[in-house]
């Protein structure tokens, strides 16, 4: 069956497929694009699709849905039932398959989606496979005239912890009490397997329960107000550090013994000493939102700083094409090497983990090696038109602007460690702002600006951030 082109492009994205069930995705529609996955993985000489899924509750049968539209297409399946995203790309690295991952990360429970990958988790983006799938969506999958593929299951979840820890020297960890808040999400699945055979550790857990109506918060911990429980659980256990997952468990977010958030930028400023520090000379990723402390440090520490837009897909491919040993996001994606470059919150946990082990000082004093600016972290506005609040924020900061780039989104560099970037989402409807400056007050009072400029733009509805 053919499809409205606009239906399908608003539900396979640029790095992947996320909607509304029932309304925007649904088990035919899946099924329709497991079988556009499965033609083009079989033209580049694929036999096998690997799939696994969150906890939520149209996963299941979105998953099998897209299983029957893969083995329609002559295409066996392995099933690794539920997954965290990272697990899904342990098993394509594994099984050397492409694999197809059902969660919609961090968004609420009314959404789902799949994100794709090729065999050794190689990434499917708009402009790598993504394109040809929704075409075909559109058109209508061809059928297929030989013998449909069969479909097995297999458990990784153990082999999966092995590997990770096996990436990680933890062999000088002292005793660290770990507060680890899943937030109903997978990181209740897959937290025990990683980190509950290290004798050293006491895993202090918080919402492990799988539950994908988000019962406690949205498992979305770049928005600060998800992070609350976590860190009054830090204080209150008097752990030596928090970990915060999203609801795939693909991201990890880091809280002091204090309770006070450490920047995402600081964890991939730190794991990439750790990974040139075996690799000097080494290329390191980052995007363009991280701090300007992490190219600094990457060149200090003897690598090679080289600038990705944002968004696993792009970073993926740069990764291959690149050779670099390690990438990190903002958003508390991290990507390794050996990891098929891929990302995995697990293992730069267990980074991050085993540097506070090896040594005295408290989390807070470790990580104040790498914080060397301000951020304001990523703030959202809901607008009416999003290019228009753009140029005017342009427009207001005049000859103040000492460098512009469009790599992703517009990034201004207004002099003497200031810039912000201002880019709308490929996810969701919202304009994306982040600042960076040498003090919290410079960095309050250019978000207070943008943010007028963005609110005189709005005509509808006003601003929400």
């Amino acid at each position: 069956m053919s499809r409205p082109a606009a239906a399908v492009n608003r539900v396979i994205k640029a790095y992947d497929v996320r909607g509304l069930v029932g309304e925007e995705i649904d088990e035919q529609f899946v099924a329709e694009v497991g079988g556009a996955f499965a033609r083009l993985m079989r033209d580049e000489g694929a036999d096998r699709v690997t799939i696994g899924y969150d906890m939520r509750d149209s996963s299941p049968s979105l998953a099998a849905a897209f299983a029957d539209g893969v083995v329609a297409q002559g295409l066996d399946v392995t099933r690794i039932g539920l997954a965290s995203t990272d697990q899904l790309y342990f098993a394509s690295g594994l099984l050397d398959c492409p694999g197809a991952m059902f969660t919609a990360s961090h968004n609420p429970a009314a959404y789902n989606g799949i994100k794709l990958c090729r065999a050794g988790a190689k990434p499917v983006g708009k402009d790598s496979g993504l394109t040809t799938i929704s075409d075909e969506v559109i058109t209508g999958v061809p059928t297929f005239d030989g013998a449909p593929g069969t479909i097995d299951d297999r458990d990784v979840l153990a082999d999966y912890g092995d590997f990770l820890r096996s990436l990680v020297d933890i062999s000088a960890l002292r005793p660290l009490r770990v507060a680890v808040d899943a937030g109903n999400g997978m990181g209740g699945h897959t937290t025990p397997a990683v980190l509950g055979p290290l004798t050293s550790i006491t895993l202090l857990p918080l919402f492990f329960e799988l539950d994908g109506t988000f019962p406690n918060h949205e498992a979305n911990p770049l928005d600060p107000a998800n992070l609350v429980d976590l860190q009054r659980h830090v204080v209150d256990s008097k752990a030596d550090i928090g970990l915060a997952f999203d609801g795939d468990a693909d991201r990890c977010f880091v809280v002091d013994e204090r309770g006070r958030p450490v920047s995402p930028s600081a964890v991939t400023a730190l794991v990439a000493g750790r990974e040139l520090g075996r690799e000097i000379g080494a290329t390191v990723i980052h995007n363009l939102i991280t701090s300007r402390a992490v190219p600094e440090l990457i060149v200090e520490r003897g690598g090679t700083a080289l600038r990705s837009r944002v968004g696993h897909s792009y970073i993926k491919a740069l990764m291959a094409e690149s050779g670099a040993i390690f990438g990190g996001e903002h958003s508390a994606h991290y990507y390794f090497r050996d990891f098929w470059g891929a990302d995995s919150g697990m293992l730069a946990a267990l980074h991050v983990l085993a540097a506070l082990g090896e040594q005295d000082r408290p989390l807070s004093e470790m990580m104040a090696d790498y914080q060397r600016y301000e951020e304001s972290g990523e703030i959202n506005f809901t607008v009416a038109d999003a290019p228009a609040c753009v140029d005017a924020v342009l427009k207001s900061f005049g000859s103040r602007i000492q460098a512009i780039d469009h790599l992703d989104g517009v990034t201004v560099d207004l002099g003497d460690g200031t810039w912000f970037n201002l880019r709308t989402s490929n996810t969701e409807p919202l304009l994306r702002l982040n600042v960076e400056a040498r003090s919290s007050d410079d960095v309050a009072a250019l978000v207070d600006d943008i943010g007028a400029q963005i609110a005189a733009q709005t005509t509808e509805g006003g601003t929400t951030r």
